[in-house]
């Protein structure tokens, strides 16, 4: 089939991997190809259903707790000045796993977001029906969300920019519900997730984070409330431009 070098590819696709020139044409292919728009879509269910499986079963503070009392060492009463030595040393390396744990905990979270993001931007091409309401008029879809997600946003005019609202689709990260809208910009998706910024348990630090090293740029930030992120294989430029846009509302 001639779809077969593709559905080859695929999974390195998903995963961020493919240079960004070959990941440019997947995405060209996925929006003209049912079967491989299928595959996608199919492959992106099955990886957030297990990311949810995952977080079903976490062990307790108490399960915790008891596992490092039971591989704490024992002090041996004849070397004093040797289990004070031991002791410092434990605390010390005590401190620096809780210091990496948060940094690791906190980098884990926030990559799992952007690998989220990265998923329903992609599960967005590949279906057959991308928005829920279709329209290029902002005062038809900014309406369209109210009573359906526990929040209100603007949405940018378009005039005198290169950038068209295609519509918009209800969306959820990590169980969250929020709004995702797509524009268009030179035959180029691109998608705006807007959630509430305190539903999120990932930490975000930075106001801006560009993607570069996947398929897609990315740009996040806070503003009233609400966390924003724009992803598309369109440009940097001109997802900077379409932030920008938000940015200003």
């Amino acid at each position: 089939m001639v779809c077969e070098s593709w559905k080859a590819q695929l999974d390195t696709y998903l995963d961020g991997e493919l240079p960004q020139e070959e990941a440019h044409n997947f995405d060209a292919h996925l929006r003209t190809c049912s079967s491989c728009s299928a595959d996608a879509l199919s492959r992106v269910q099955i990886r957030r259903a297990i990311q949810v499986a995952g977080k079903r079963f976490t062990p307790s503070a108490e399960f915790r707790r008891r596992v490092q009392q039971s591989i704490a060492l024992k002090p041996w009463h004849g070397f004093r000045l040797g289990w004070i030595f031991a002791a410092a040393t434990a605390v010390v390396l005590l401190v620096a796993g809780v210091l990496t744990s948060h940094y690791l905990g906190t980098r884990s979270a926030k990559d799992h977001v952007f690998g989220e993001i990265e998923d329903l931007h992609v599960a967005t091409l590949a279906s057959s029906s991308p928005v829920d309401v279709i329209s290029t008029d902002r005062h038809t879809v900014k309406p369209w969300f109210q009573g359906k997600i526990p929040f209100a946003f603007n949405l940018p005019e378009l005039q005198n920019t290169e950038f068209t609202l295609l519509g918009g689709r209800m969306t959820y990260l990590e169980q969250t519900p929020g709004a995702q809208l797509i524009y268009d910009i030179r035959k180029h998706h691109i998608s705006v997730f807007i959630f509430s910024d305190a539903a999120l348990r990932a930490n975000f630090y930075e106001e801006s984070v560009s993607r570069k090293n996947l398929p897609f740029n990315m740009e996040t930030w806070s503003q009233g409330g609400l966390r924003y992120f724009v992803i598309g294989d369109a440009s940097a430029a001109d997802l900077d431009n379409l932030a920008k846009l938000f940015r200003a509302e």
